[in-house]
């Protein structure tokens, strides 16, 4: 069996800190919601479609820098 390359293990590496980075926000989102709740209930629906949009940029983003360094064409 071959050894995953470097490349390989630094992509899972930063998978990894971005779900589990991810995972943080989202568990005390509830929380986070119910104190902006009592500023501003659309602040609140604002976070948090703020962060749910903030997950699928940085993979689309990562992704974009990814197929630029290995010159494929989009």
């Amino acid at each position: 069996m071959s050894e995953p390359t470097t490349s390989n293990r630094s992509s899972a590496i930063a998978a990894a800190l971005i779900l589990g980075g991810t995972g943080l926000v989202f568990y005390y989102m509830p929380s986070m919601m119910m104190s902006l709740s009592e500023i501003s209930p659309w602040l609140s629906y604002a976070v948090a479609i703020f962060f749910v949009l903030a997950f699928f940029a940085v993979f689309w983003l990562r992704g974009r820098s990814q197929r630029k360094n290995k010159d494929i064409p989009e």
